[in-house]
């Protein structure tokens, strides 16, 4: 079980003393973040993509990411989101083939639609065609990784012709893609359909909605073939505050909760603790919690936090990051373990992904031969096939 944070980058005025951190703070910050979340025990950082106020979380995550890279010696560098809809995949498949071989292949990253509707037409794009755009879009990012000479043409740019991308990536492997959605079943579907991981930023939404989720993307990977349901590729975000004390954690949360751009001016923070992951109280009720995502979506192989936000001070994050590493932690690794089936993966890594592709098992999407997938597609072209031939005019001929 790999544990890592992610931020989405919110400049928030801090509701106990209305201070506000400028830009270059924030983003300074950031990096401080990062490097002592690896300092505490974390296997993953991820930053979301933004392209407008209150946000800083870059509007080109690599640029970031490849900073980090060479500050962090085994961090795994990732998105939280990258704009799958809205940004080129040429450039997308060049910026993290890039930052791969900065970073000696510690990235992976998450495709995904973002929260923020603006960003379509400042990308010429509308927004109406989300999830067109997040299918070829991808389709055309994967082909760009997986293929050296590209021939392509589609509904949202203009074609290519004999397109090479430089560079290729890392040792001929790509970076491991999670698809991240909240909402969207055909993302779940997506993700499956190439045997790549699912991510549900479980933050907004109640469990039986997270369950029904990740219960679809499991069964769409085993029908492609790519590996028994349980045996599937999944991400789970969840936020937590912490004391050692829970009423006190609850009572130095509200206010940073009430004022949250994320959730805030919403529900109270006792209906939002009930009814999503958050969990504010003791290192103990974190433990709890987080064990019993387990319970919601089976073993599933990263866990991701939100810690930064909400105008919290950076002392305070870096204080959590702490408690995280040093009481949740090492509870979380040792329970998780015990309770996961061998034949359970681990989440990803480069060296899995080039040993994998060297003893041919990588996935192929759409189905490899003898899935479910594959039959029902050799079914429906005999059919296709007799159906034509039924349709076909009949012809004689007539001797002289």
């Amino acid at each position: 079980m790999q544990f890592g944070i992610f931020t989405i980058g919110d400049i928030t005025t801090d509701p106990t003393n209305g201070t506000t951190p400028t830009e270059h703070q924030r983003i300074k910050d950031t990096v401080r973040i990062a490097k002592h979340a690896e300092q505490a025990g974390f296997d993953v950082f991820a930053t979301g993509q933004h392209h407008n106020p209150p946000f800083v979380a870059p509007g080109n995550p690599p640029t970031l990411l490849a900073f980090l890279a060479a500050q962090t010696e085994k961090l795994i560098l990732s998105t939280a989101t990258t704009l799958i809809t809205t940004m080129d995949p040429v450039r997308l498949a060049e910026d993290y083939s890039y930052l791969q071989h900065l970073a000696d292949g510690r990235v992976d990253l998450t495709m995904g639609r973002g929260n923020t509707g603006p960003v379509y037409p400042w990308f010429g794009k509308d927004i109406r065609q989300g999830i067109p755009l997040a299918v070829e879009n991808y389709h055309l990012l994967y082909r760009l990784w997986h293929e050296e000479n590209i021939d392509w043409q589609g509904s949202f740019r203009t074609p290519l012709q004999d397109f090479t991308l430089t560079p290729q990536p890392l040792d001929g492997v790509a970076p491991f893609v999670w698809h991240g959605s909240i909402r969207s079943a055909e993302i779940a579907e997506q993700a499956a359909y190439y045997g790549d991981g699912f991510f549900h930023n479980n933050i907004f939404w109640n469990k039986e909605h997270i369950i029904q989720m990740v219960q679809l993307y499991r069964q769409r990977y085993e029908y492609y073939g790519h590996g028994q349901a349980h045996q599937a590729y999944v991400s789970l975000g969840g936020q937590a505050f912490m004391a050692k004390n829970s009423q006190d954690a609850v009572k130095q949360f509200r206010p940073y909760f009430d004022n949250a751009p994320v959730y805030g001016h919403g529900p109270s923070l006792e209906q939002f603790t009930r009814m999503t992951p958050l969990t504010v109280g003791s290192p103990q009720q974190v433990i709890e919690r987080t064990l019993e995502f387990r319970d919601w979506v089976g073993d599933y192989q990263r866990q991701m936090f939100l810690m930064d936000h909400a105008g919290l001070p950076t002392d305070v994050v870096l204080e959590q990051l702490d408690l995280l590493g040093e009481e949740v932690l090492p509870v979380l690794r040792k329970e998780f373990a015990a309770l996961k089936p061998a034949d359970v993966p681990e989440a990803p890594s480069h060296e899995f992904l080039v040993e994998r592709a060297r003893r041919g098992e990588a996935p192929v999407p759409g189905g490899k031969e003898g899935s479910q997938a594959w039959q029902d597609a050799q079914e429906r072209a005999a059919q296709a096939a007799a159906s034509s031939a039924d349709a076909a005019p009949s012809t004689s001929t007539k001797e002289n």
